[in-house]
């Protein structure tokens, strides 16, 4: 089965108040920690949809395909729409955001294999029954996806299909966001404790 990846990485970080994507934890920028759990072997092609040509130039270090996106003010809905057209052929897509820095490489390829266990459902990271990310999402879902609007994301397309749903128990941490300057302070915080 063709399963293809986008990663995430347009947004404007409007809560976070500048590019959070070059911040650092632990020597590492939060994009650099995101390709780095991609598990590529996994996948037919890997998608980096971003704004940043800093982070066009990572994406191709790592062999994935930068996915310029010239208008992150379009909202999630326009990285969705241009992942899915440049992963054309694919049987089924994982979307993974990058502000997860917890988030391990391992629990990422264990999300592929339920998946590839139930391939017409969609499947997703969660803890305690609450579903985080990553997403993967059958191909019988990408005319739903191609249709979202503005900052309406996956969530709402998994919300009208709840009986499809299953979910990967996962550490809370791994699936935390690192939104704000706060969050990820507390984090690296949290790290130096380890």
């Amino acid at each position: 089965m063709r399963i293809g990846c986008v990663v995430m990485a347009a947004g404007d970080a409007r809560r976070f108040g500048e590019n959070k994507l070059a911040m650092e934890l632990g020597g590492k920028t939060l994009i650099r920690r995101a390709l780095e759990v991609v598990p590529a072997e996994e996948f037919a092609a890997v998608a980096v949809v971003t704004q940043y040509p800093e982070v066009e130039d990572l994406a191709r270090r790592f062999g994935f395909l930068p996915v310029r996106n010239p208008h992150p003010d379009w909202g999630i809905s326009h990285t969705i729409r241009l992942g899915l057209e440049a992963l054309a052929g694919c049987e089924a897509v994982l979307f993974q955001v990058s502000d997860q820095p917890f988030l391990r490489r391992e629990t990422v390829a264990a999300l592929l294999a339920l998946f590839r266990r139930h391939p017409d459902h969609l499947a997703a990271l969660g803890h305690g029954g609450v579903r985080g990310n990553p997403c993967v999402f059958p191909a019988q879902y990408f005319p739903e996806l191609l249709a979202l609007e503005e900052d309406r994301g996956g969530s709402s397309v998994i919300r009208r299909h709840p009986d499809r749903l299953l979910l990967l128990e996962a550490p809370a941490e791994e699936l935390e966001d690192a939104d704000t300057p706060q969050t990820l302070r507390a984090m690296a915080a949290r790290q130096r404790l380890v």
